[in-house]
């Protein structure tokens, strides 16, 4: 039940102003220009619509874990981690207003044997959540 397609994040086969929501997991990572995809995610929201980020923070036990070891890892190789400050700031720089950020994945992955909890803020954990709002009105009748 799912319509599939083809582009890439800089660039989003999609109608302005068509989605509620826009959801990126561990993906501005291996984004080209993270700068213009959330431009086009902006474009793509509705005023008001939620824009959802979900990544690795660089500057975390976690991020500086997948740092070190990303040449030796097949999928990591060509990625380019991102702190939570620095997704802050683009996101402010594209107009993205009410960003709020919550954290999982504390202490070294092999030592978590049950599901944890997650806490608001960032700094403690590896993963982190950002939510924000597109603040963009739409010229569009």
């Amino acid at each position: 039940g799912l319509k599939v397609y083809n582009g890439i994040a800089e660039k989003l086969p999609l109608a302005d102003a068509s989605f509620d929501f826009a959801l990126m997991v561990t993906t501005i990572c291996f984004i080209d220009n993270v700068a213009k995809s959330f431009r086009e995610v902006r474009r793509i929201l509705k005023p008001g619509g939620s824009f959802i980020i979900g990544l690795v923070d660089k500057n975390s036990q976690l991020g500086k874990i997948y740092e070190k070891m990303k040449d030796q890892n097949k999928f990591y190789r060509f990625a380019s981690f991102y702190s939570f400050d620095e997704v802050k700031y683009l996101l402010e720089e594209n107009k993205f207003k009410n960003i709020k950020v919550i954290q999982t994945v504390f202490g070294d992955l092999q030592g978590i044997q049950e599901v944890q909890k997650f806490k608001e803020g960032y700094g403690e954990g590896g993963f982190v959540v950002i939510k924000s709002n597109n603040n963009w009105i739409s010229t569009i009748p």
